[in-house]
């Protein structure tokens, strides 16, 4: 699949003020500077579609962005968040987990890992929680581009048999750069199978017909 239009959409910190749940929807997320708004640029083609930033919390509101009319792709705010305060912390994961839970036409979570750092508490607690939700997952290994073939390898091996003490099997994974675009074209066409799995949510059938 080839992305020929990227549009943001709006962004929202309800359930209510998102857009229709009639398409296929992709969300991004991952731990502070991971690189999630470089690769969601770098995946569409537009350098300036997710904005980026070396602080922590850029990203603070569900932004939604329609892809060649037929799906949304999502970036969420990142998780692990050091200097924003407590109350605030509370706020975003009510506001994450709500999404999570209760978007019915959320089709994947990318769970975007830094293939160059040990596998952290914080990145397989959370994969626990989405799996303990039934929620559907991937993982994105970001910024191949820093490390060797051979050393990347490792760091993913590794972060594989940290969650096989608790999975009895691993999902599916990508490796990624958003510098040279390695892993672009597996991310995409990934999405692109999901996306004829698709059907319309229930509820909103019946909206239609009413």
């Amino acid at each position: 699949m080839k992305i020929t239009k990227a549009t943001f959409i709006k962004s929202s910190t309800k359930l209510e003020q998102l857009p229709p749940h009639n398409l296929p929807e992709y969300a991004f997320i991952g731990r502070s500077n991971v690189g999630k708004s470089s690769l969601i640029n770098m995946l569409a083609d537009n350098f300036k579609l997710a904005q980026t930033s070396g602080r922590p919390g850029k990203t603070q509101t569900i932004n939604h962005f329609l892809i060649n009319e037929n799906w949304y792709l999502v970036d969420l705010p990142g998780y692990g968040w050091a200097r924003i305060s407590k109350t605030m912390r509370v706020e975003w994961k009510a506001m994450i987990d709500n999404y999570l839970l209760g978007r019915e036409n959320l089709m994947c979570i990318f769970v975007l890992i830094d293939v160059r750092i040990p596998p952290q508490k914080i990145d397989l607690e959370f994969i626990t929680y989405l799996a303990a939700s039934g929620l559907p997952f991937n993982l994105i290994f970001t910024k191949a581009d820093k490390e060797s073939g051979v050393v990347n390898d490792k760091s993913i091996a590794a972060f594989k048999r940290e969650m096989l003490k608790t999975f009895e099997e691993c999902p599916e994974v990508f490796l990624t750069s958003s510098e040279t675009k390695y892993g672009k074209a597996k991310v995409l066409d990934y999405i692109g199978r999901l996306n004829e799995l698709f059907v319309v949510p229930p509820k909103k059938q019946q909206e239609e017909v009413e």
